[in-house]
């Protein structure tokens, strides 16, 4: 956001009169009385949010950069049923290739659906995520939704029914959520979760550092299981109405975890990071009684990232697990995520 600041610096001093622009940021303050008092502004939220200790973690000397990237992701959903039956499905992978070009913290591009090109599914899941990162803390938003279909790969009791493992298509699917997490790191002058995760730092000597926050985050689950075959309906509780499993919940909760990255040589680095997220659910779970029950999930992140110079390549992976269950089932849902990233570092002023 400070970054953003400039070019609305930019752009409202526009009118000015000067023989020649220049980016620079003394320049800018030369400007006028309120571009310098912008680039102050600027100056101080620098030091005070992005700060580090410089023997640990570095910034990487340049303003721009270009990359490619490939991004593929899953859902998964494992159902957990009476009498020791279980559910699982799996989307097909959504893969997207696509370039990017970021200037400090703004960054366009524009993905293509891989998938389909080499015959994959011709609709797309939809997945949307923004995420902000400084020496001090976190934000990241995402939304999540697949109205599309899954999968069933398994169904039945794991060596007693010989059709355990399967492929069924499966339509009856509408999934949605969005995610609102932000927390703040306690040892922030000496590890960057922004070195593994978005290439913008570099951790020169390996550090960790726990981390709290809060997490708010909707789900809205609807399977409708009508259309499957009798053998299937037979053994769903008889508690879902008309062969449906419907779940909206709004959940507040505690998010605290612990990350780690490694500073291996001059080039490599690799980064964990792992946090449950504890809280209370409020909603609706295949009834029209709203309850409130504890809320569970989990954040796992892994990254591993190489640097020379100019160049970098990154291969990160994140998975996010949830958790509802009452007396008659056990529903674990995971949405996981791989990306690869090759680019190139550079400045033009």
């Amino acid at each position: 956001m400070q970054r953003i600041l400039v070019a609305a610096v930019l752009f409202m001093s526009a009118a000015l009169p000067s023989a020649a622009i220049s980016l620079n940021l003394d320049s800018i303050a030369e400007w006028g009385r309120f571009p310098r008092f912008c680039i102050g502004v600027y100056r101080w939220g620098d030091r005070f949010f992005n700060s580090y200790d410089s023997t640990y973690v570095q910034g990487t000397g340049y303003k721009f950069n270009v990359k490619v990237t490939t991004d593929s992701w899953f859902d998964f959903y494992n159902f957990m049923l009476p009498e020791r039956t279980t559910m699982h499905m799996r989307s097909e992978p959504s893969t997207s290739i696509g370039a990017h070009l970021t200037y400090l913290a703004v960054s366009v591009g524009y993905d293509v659906n891989f998938s389909k090109l080499f015959g994959g599914p011709s609709e797309a899941r939809q997945r949307y995520n923004f995420g902000f990162n400084c020496s001090l803390f976190a934000a990241e938003l995402s939304y999540i939704k697949n109205d599309v279909g899954t999968r069933i790969t398994r169904f039945g009791t794991a060596g007693i029914d010989t059709d355990y493992k399967i492929k069924l298509p499966f339509k009856g699917i509408n999934v949605s959520s969005w995610n609102l997490d932000t927390y703040y790191f306690f040892n922030h002058k000496r590890y960057s979760q922004a070195a593994a995760f978005n290439f913008s730092k570099l951790q020169k000597k390996s550090q960790g550092s726990f981390y709290a926050g809060v997490s708010i985050y909707t789900q809205h689950f609807d399977f409708d299981f009508s259309e499957l075959p009798s053998e299937i309906l037979e053994h769903l509780p008889q508690s879902w109405p008309d062969y449906r499993y419907n779940v909206k919940t709004h959940n507040y909760a505690l998010r605290a975890g612990y990350g780690y990255n490694w500073a291996l040589g001059r080039h490599w680095l690799i980064g964990v990071t792992e946090s449950p997220v504890i809280g209370l659910k409020k909603g609706f779970i295949n009834s029209e009684d709203e309850h409130v029950s504890c809320s569970l999930s989990n954040r796992l992140g892994v990254a591993v990232v190489w640097n020379n110079g100019h160049w970098f390549f990154g291969a990160t992976g994140r998975c996010d697990i949830g958790l509802i269950y009452d007396k008659e089932h056990t529903f674990a849902n995971a949405f996981v995520t791989g990306q690869m990233s090759v680019g190139y570092r550079f400045n033009l002023w």
